[in-house]
């Protein structure tokens, strides 16, 4: 294992690529009892277009999604019995990007590290399970579709994108799911659960060299093909559609703006991409910002009220939204705030306030377990390493922050979604 140092995160994290192509991390806590294990594949909601064996495949949406939900069944039964008899708290999670399997214990770690690889890597469908978890996934979408917080966030999506499968919703439709078989199941775990194409990271007081010795042990030999994705064609600046608006059982107006941003550039540059849009968020909208203590002030906004930066596969976007009187008074004092910083620039005083939160907030989030597994595997899955993240925030500047406000919240990029009230 090497052993690399990172003196401003505070953290020794040990790196050994496998054979097979496999990346083991392990970030050392010497002096924690709790012991965390995150197995994650590059595979999520978005990835429904690849190529397998030289010919392209179109597979139903929300498959990801279904095939993390039927990993934890085995031939002898269900992992999570043995997760449970040696104490630890196990789950799981399909993103658009992603999906990943973890575990947390206090004790026996290696047999629970044991179970995490082997269930993940043996599949085992038979058409009677699929069927049985097509109701309960059918469940859970249509709970998605009663939920006025997913809807407001589906439809600013389809929105926003013509193509790109950050439209579709990552568990699928009541119709894409009665197109899932054993066999699209099958197939999707053999192209994308591969060794070269997955990551195991492990945070806690754990010998580095056993970790890495456990997965030799069980995981197959070979890392598998590189595949290739298809996420539709580049897409212009402008949204698909301007507007979505739908009624619900809501007690005041639901909304979020979009603003369509350029993809990610991938490597080191995608993470610098990260913080200039985190930045921009929070001078644009965060609750410390000028324009968010003026909005409460006047009662048009209340603690709701918030956005972030998103990247995805081909896409990325800023969207900000939140319980209010008035969406569309909102939307409008959010692109015109940003037009004005972009073009008269960003308090000096402000910004160094900004920065100065923003960058601790990064450092408390290395006392998360699950916050420093998710990030290194995201980092390592778009090609940059996460704990260089001090030096990367060093190189941003507020002339960065000031021109991603002026290119990208525009009117020209933006869409609205909004659930109203239904009426009496």
């Amino acid at each position: 294992m090497k052993a690399i140092e990172y003196p401003r995160a505070g953290e020794t994290v040990y790196r050994r690529k496998l054979a097979n192509g496999l990346e083991v991390v392990t970030v050392s806590k010497p002096y924690h009892a709790k012991s965390y294990a995150f197995f994650a594949v590059r595979y999520g909601g978005m990835d429904i277009r690849f190529r397998q064996d030289g010919q392209w495949r179109d597979t139903p949406a929300g498959i990801a999604h279904y095939l993390e939900h039927k990993m934890f069944e085995m031939e002898e039964g269900n992992v999570m019995v043995d997760f449970a008899r040696n104490g630890a708290s196990d789950n799981a999670f399909t993103s658009n990007a992603m999906t990943a399997y973890y575990f947390t214990s206090t004790d026996h770690f290696y047999e629970n590290l044991r179970t995490l690889l082997r269930f993940v890597s043996t599949p085992y469908f038979t058409e009677e399970s699929v069927a049985k978890e097509r109701g309960i996934i059918a469940q859970e979408i249509q709970e998605t579709e009663d939920d006025p917080n997913w809807r407001v966030y589906a439809n600013l999506a389809a929105c926003l994108y013509r193509e790109n499968p950050a439209r579709l919703p990552v568990v699928g439709s009541l119709e894409s799911i009665r197109e899932i078989t054993p066999r699209t199941l099958y197939d999707c775990h053999k192209s994308f659960y591969t060794p070269s194409n997955m990551i195991l990271v492990c945070v806690g007081n754990m010998d580095p060299e056993q970790v890495a010795a456990e997965a030799e042990a069980i995981l197959p030999r070979e890392g598998g093909p590189a595949i290739e994705r298809d996420y539709g064609r580049e897409e212009s600046s402008e949204p698909c559609r301007r507007e979505a608006e739908q009624t619900m059982e809501v007690s005041m107006p639901m909304f979020l703006a979009g603003y369509k941003c350029p993809p990610p550039r991938g490597g080191e540059d995608e993470l610098r991409q990260s913080i200039i849009g985190d930045l921009a968020c929070d001078v644009l909208f965060g609750d410390s910002s000028p324009l968010y203590t003026r909005l409460y002030e006047e009662g048009a906004i209340n603690a709701s009220l918030g956005g972030n930066f998103d990247m995805l596969p081909g896409a990325s976007y800023v969207y900000v939204g939140g319980d209010v009187a008035d969406p569309r008074r909102i939307f409008d004092e959010v692109t015109r705030q940003a037009r004005r910083l972009g073009e008269e620039g960003i308090g000096e005083d402000f910004y160094r306030q900004v920065r100065r939160a923003a960058y601790g907030g990064m450092i408390r989030s290395l006392n998360s377990f699950e916050n420093i597994a998710i990030s290194m595997a995201e980092g390592y899955f778009r090609g940059f390493d996460y704990y260089r993240f001090p030096e990367v925030f060093d190189a941003v500047t507020k002339a960065d922050v000031e021109a991603f406000l002026r290119e990208n919240i525009t009117p020209e990029r933006a869409a609205l979604s909004v659930v109203w009230p239904r009426e009496s």
